[in-house]
């Protein structure tokens, strides 16, 4: 890697700062640069599937993570009212890696900041990339902050409706709305929620994912205007009424629900950059590549892979640059897709549950879904 000594990543995300720790690890010169002046994070809770813990091991912080979340191996599907549908076990994990940690997404961040800045990565906040030109054999940066710096690569981890992606590739890929969002929000976790669960309405899916031993977090994947902006105040008002078809657990939740609980709201969108993923010296990662819904808990695992490949990928110098981020791109693409595929094909047979077909539905899920989860997950398992 003696050819790649700074490297520029745009993005403290958890894509970003995964790649900056990396990185760094290895002896490159690396600056993170994040648009937002302070390291504030967006939205509730996450989980964190077997192949994101690998990852998180190779970063060297899977003790960390596991030290602050919530280790669960199953997750359960119900009815609105509910009653138990199926329990499926995860086939994830094995040789010291749990099948699924919960966790906040403010303990994730912190951890994966404190990754990066122990491995050497420098992260420059409230300054982003204002240019970008090839020449001379590096890439040259023009930063919002005014300095012009060269560097022999530039990573970006900045998110689904990337500046870098549109800077490369003009509006040709756009992120395309799937039709729905997702509503969450922290709640207290009863001591017997120890797994995650789905129950299913027609046209509407709530669920839980415990965090911590204290918390855990409400999901509920609803249809929604495409382009909404809802008002932040009335999101607690939004959510109750959109929990009303569920008992149980969930309608528990909603009756619980203070005008002050933070309901965090998000469109579900979706991106599949076409590899290869990089112009020049000039390379996208993450959601800035591949976003997308989050079905099978896989957007961040998604990045954090990208994570760490990158720098093994970056090792084979016997190629040019161009070669190995061409590798990079056809390692990365077919992983991604595939976990792309399978959640938008549990979102779309989801929503198109109805109040005629929903037995039928259930009937299905109990005959097949341990079957096809178990074949995710032995996908999953494998290498990144």
């Amino acid at each position: 890697m003696d050819d790649i000594r700074k490297v520029l990543i745009v993005g403290a995300g958890i894509g970003g700062l995964g790649a900056g720790a990396a990185l760094a690890a290895r002896g490159i010169d690396v600056e993170i640069v994040e648009i937002k002046p302070a390291p504030n994070v967006y939205g509730v809770g996450i989980n964190q599937p077997a192949n994101s813990l690998r990852a998180l091991q190779k970063l060297g912080v899977l003790d960390e993570v596991c030290a602050v979340g919530f280790e669960f191996d199953r997750w359960k599907f119900h009815d609105a009212h509910g009653n138990l549908v199926v329990d499926v076990p995860s086939q994830l994990g094995g040789n010291g890696i749990p099948p699924n940690e919960g966790l906040t997404r403010r303990n994730l961040h912190d951890i994966l900041i404190g990754a990066a800045d122990r491995a050497g990565a420098r992260t420059t906040y409230g300054t982003t990339v204002a240019g970008i030109e090839d020449g001379n054999g590096a890439a040259e940066v023009t930063l919002s902050d005014g300095r012009e710096e060269e560097y022999d690569l530039v990573v970006g981890f900045d998110g689904i409706n990337s500046p870098t992606r549109k800077r490369l590739f003009g509006d040709s890929y756009d992120a395309v709305y799937s039709g729905f969002g997702v509503w969450r929000v922290t709640t207290p976790r009863p001591d017997h929620i120890t797994y995650g669960a789905l129950y299913q309405a027609p046209g509407a899916k709530a669920g839980h994912i415990p965090l911590t031993q204290e918390l855990m977090y409400l999901l509920l994947v609803h249809p929604e205007p495409h382009h909404a902006r809802f008002d932040r105040s009335q999101h607690v008002d939004m959510l109750r009424k959109r929990l009303a078809p569920f008992e149980g657990v969930i309608g528990d939740i909603r009756d619980n629900l203070a005008d002050t609980d933070e309901v965090v709201y998000s469109p579900l969108s979706e991106i599949m950059l076409p590899a290869p993923w990089f112009k020049g010296r000039v390379l996208l990662c993450g959601d800035a590549a591949h976003a997308c819904v989050p079905h099978t808990t896989q957007g961040a695992a998604m990045a954090l892979e990208d994570a760490v490949v990158l720098p093994d990928e970056l090792a084979a110098t016997d190629r040019p640059l161009a070669g190995r981020l061409q590798s990079f791109s056809e390692r990365r693409y077919p992983r991604a897709k595939f976990v792309q595929d399978v959640s938008r094909g549990i979102l779309e047979a989801e929503m198109q549950i109805n109040a005629e077909n929903i037995q039928h539905a259930f009937a299905h899920m109990r005959e097949g879904l341990p079957g096809q989860m178990a074949g995710v997950d032995a996908f999953l398992n494998q290498p990144a």
